[in-house]
C-alpha cells in the first residue's frame, strides 16, 4: 500500500468559509505531494477515474430518483384515496335525493304514512352515519400515512446532520481546535 505524503500548511493558515450566510474559519485541507513523473504505478489513468465520477455520479443520480419516484408514488396514492373520499362522501347526498323523490312520487296510505316515514328517515340517517363512520376511518388512515412520511422526512434530516464527520473528532479535540485562532 503505497501512501503520498500530506504536507498541512501552517497552523496559522485558515480560510474563511461561507455556507449560506453562515460565516466559519477552518484549517486549509492538506495538499497532497504528487510525484514528478506522470507514469507512476500508484497513479490511475485519469480516463479511469472520469470513468469512476461518472458511475458515482449515476449511481447516486438513480438512488436520487428512486427515492423521488417512491414518494410521489406515496403523494399520488393519497391523492387517489382522497377522490375516493370525496366520490363516497357525495353518494350518500345523491341517493337521499333519489329516494326523497321516490318517496314524494309514491302513493303512501295515510294511516301508514307517519311510521313509514319514521323507518324512513331512520334509514336514511343510519347511511349517513355509516357513511360518515368509513369517511372518518379513510382519514384517519391517510392522517397516518401522513404522519409516518413526515417522521421519515424528520428522521433524514436530522440524520444528516448527526452523522457529520465533525462528530467524528472527540469533543475535547473539537472544542480546542475551535479555540484556535
Amino acid at each position: 500500500m503505497a501512501t503520498t505524503p500530506v504536507n498541512w500548511e501552517p497552523d496559522d493558515e485558515w480560510e474563511l468559509i461561507n455556507d449560506d450566510g453562515f460565516v466559519y474559519k477552518r484549517r486549509k485541507r492538506p495538499r497532497v505531494d504528487l510525484p514528478s513523473s506522470s507514469s507512476a504505478p500508484g497513479l490511475p489513468d485519469p480516463a479511469v477515474e472520469e470513468q469512476n465520477r461518472r458511475q458515482r455520479k449515476k449511481r447516486a443520480l438513480l438512488k436520487l430518483k428512486h427515492k423521488y419516484q417512491q414518494e410521489i408514488e406515496q403523494w399520488v396514492h393519497l391523492s387517489n384515496t382522497l377522490k375516493d373520499m370525496q366520490q363516497k362522501s357525495r353518494q350518500p347526498n345523491d341517493a337521499a335525493t333519489s329516494s326523497d323523490q321516490v318517496t314524494t312520487t309514491s302513493p303512501v296510505p295515510p294511516e301508514q304514512s307517519s311510521d313509514s316515514a319514521c323507518r324512513h328517515l331512520a334509514d336514511e340517517l343510519l347511511l349517513q352515519a355509516e357513511a360518515q363512520k368509513s369517511i372518518i376511518e379513510d382519514v384517519a388512515r391517510l392522517c397516518d400515512v401522513a404522519e409516518a412520511l413526515c417522521s421519515a422526512r424528520e428522521e433524514n434530516f436530522t440524520k444528516s446532520f448527526t452523522e457529520l464527520p465533525v462528530w467524528a473528532s472527540k469533543p475535547h479535540e473539537l472544542m480546542t481546535s475551535l479555540y484556535e485562532d
